[in-house]
């Protein structure tokens, strides 16, 4: 399953509680999951994880507890780029909080 964000295809939605590391070289958005579809809380990148808590020791995942009501509404969908830098993914990132005000997104 895809999902079209701008002009990229992100990987999912996936429930947040399927993942499992590794991540490398990714941006990637923490949805909330209700009856209207899919609402972006946050979007990042990261160079690499192998970390299983990556999510739950984010600084913003009470945020998005807080608008999902718990975590079995949270979905992630992730970006590939193995071949990217920092500063390509950042942009990205940039470009996603620009046209979709991520609700949990601290600027």
């Amino acid at each position: 399953m895809t999902i079209q964000i701008l002009h990229y295809e992100f990987l999912g939605p996936i429930k947040l509680s399927e993942w499992g590391p590794p991540m490398e070289k990714v941006v990637y958005i923490i949805f909330n999951q209700n009856k209207s579809g899919y609402v972006p809380l946050y979007v990042d990148e990261s160079e690499k994880t192998d970390q299983n808590d990556f999510f739950t020791q984010n600084d913003n995942f009470k945020c998005w507890i807080q608008h999902a009501g718990n975590e079995a509404n949270l979905s992630l969908a992730i970006l590939p780029l193995w071949e990217s830098d920092e500063p390509e993914r950042k942009r990205i990132v940039d470009k996603i909080i620009s046209k979709y005000r991520p609700l949990c997104q601290v600027e």
